[in-house]
């Protein structure tokens, strides 16, 4: 419901874009050409490298360093980004078609380095190690293209559903454009959403349940609109279908060129790539968790139920995913639109920095429990906690946790009585 009084609103304000005008203009019309550049970048690595293997053998590992090392330094280097649309500029972003032209660039480029990088990788003379860091340099593309993937399955035209669909399809993870819009944004920030991790939980642990969650959640709820229409699930209008019949065309057309050495390739890059989507995800909204009410509904989602980043050149990137609660509050508003919310749980650094963290157990733990804990102010009933390790973790934080309370509780009483003089002044 929640969701889709946001969309009303968003349409209202689409609406009144003729009578009101903005002379906001967007800092980063240029800026986002990043994104697309990416693949591009990637395709003249692996030509150099193809033309001078010996001397050029780092160039297997590009995809890699960009994510874990040249981004995350760029972030710190440059810093936050200030730019934020004010209300009466959203409806004329939503209108340009520029964006929505940035977004799909991607897509025949990310085609053409996961072919090239295939055919490199596939040849005789090729080593194991530069064989496995074409892999993660073109899986590392094909994460970053679920983003793509992501922004445009939030689109109701076809073209932009199929769109979606060939983004998503070189990572094997078409069913997400189900998933994600109809399950995800529906459970977020829940226990039963598989796609929301909870505090003490592991990425890896993490990483089979949303991984095996997210599918049959996909399936589940395909299944149930087809039925509303009256058909089963083995008919043409079946999206889970139509995505699998797309991957299976481009691991058809991919062997063909490149002979069967391509299937292990792609399985691999694939995976990896798919890994990306569900670190993010695991770091999107880790411990945080939506109430319920006396019926026993969820509250609506806030901007507290997600965590924020707000640094450059990982906006750039990944189309501004890190201001993740505006996206949950309009999941049909673009990414040149999204704001950022400073009064939601920030992230220490840009998400292309979290991502090594969230690997290490240890690390992460580190990083973020104690941020989880102190957002809530050592109320533990208000944390998406693993249920595995709740008491191991109220026995390791519950003296500090019960210090956060007794001081959030002395706080509102000291608050309260300066609501109180102040009123009978």
């Amino acid at each position: 419901m929640g969701a889709k009084i946001a969309e009303e609103q968003v349409q209202e304000a689409i609406g009144q874009s003729n009578s009101r005008k903005s002379s906001w203009r967007d800092p980063k019309r240029y800026k986002w050409l990043l994104s697309p550049a990416l693949p591009v970048i990637g395709i003249a690595a692996l030509s150099a490298y193809a033309i001078a293997p010996k001397k050029l053998r780092a160039l297997a590992w590009t995809g890699p360093m960009l994510v874990h090392g040249v981004i995350p330094a760029l972030d710190r280097i440059l810093g936050q980004d200030g730019s934020n649309p004010p209300d009466e500029a959203i409806a004329e972003l939503e209108k340009d078609p520029y964006y929505n032209l940035i977004t799909k660039a991607f897509i025949p480029s990310q085609y053409i380095m996961t072919l090239l990088g295939t055919w490199l990788a596939t040849r005789d003379h090729v080593p194991m190690a530069d064989r496995l860091g074409i892999a993660i340099s073109v899986g590392a593309l094909n994460g970053i293209a679920i983003v793509t993937g992501h922004e445009l399955g939030h689109k109701h035209e076809r073209h932009n559903r199929i769109g979606a669909m060939l983004a998503l399809a070189p990572t094997f993870y078409t069913h997400f454009a189900v998933e994600h819009n109809f399950g995800h944004h529906k459970r977020v920030a829940t226990p039963e959403d598989p796609a929301s991790s909870r505090l003490g939980e592991s990425f890896w642990k993490f990483l089979p349940r949303t991984m095996v969650g997210g599918l049959k959640s996909a399936i589940e709820i395909e299944t149930q609109r087809l039925a509303r229409r009256g058909k089963g699930f083995w008919c043409v209008e079946n999206e889970l279908l139509q995505g699998w019949a797309i991957t299976a065309g481009f691991v058809g057309v991919t062997t063909l060129i490149c002979g069967p050495r391509a299937i292990p390739f792609l399985a691999v890059q694939g995976a990896y790539g798919a890994s990306l989507l569900e670190v993010v995800n695991y770091i999107e909204h880790y411990g945080l968790l939506r109430e319920k009410n006396a019926q026993g509904k969820y509250e609506r989602t806030k901007p507290e139920h997600s965590w924020n980043s707000n640094y450059s050149v990982t906006n750039l990137v990944l189309y501004q995913l890190q201001r993740h609660s505006d996206h949950h509050a309009f999941p049909s508003r673009s990414f040149q639109s999204l704001r950022h919310f400073p009064q939601a749980p920030q992230l220490p650094g840009g998400y292309a920095s979290m991502l090594l963290p969230a690997y290490i157990p240890s690390m992460w733990s580190e990083i973020m429990d104690r941020r989880v804990i102190e957002f809530y102010k050592g109320d533990f009933s208000k944390i998406n906690m693993d249920p595995d390790r709740r008491e191991e973790l109220m026995e390791k934080y519950g003296t500090w946790a019960a210090t956060l309370r007794e001081k959030s509780g002395h706080d509102a009483s000291e608050q309260a009585e300066v609501i109180e003089v102040a009123s009978t002044n």
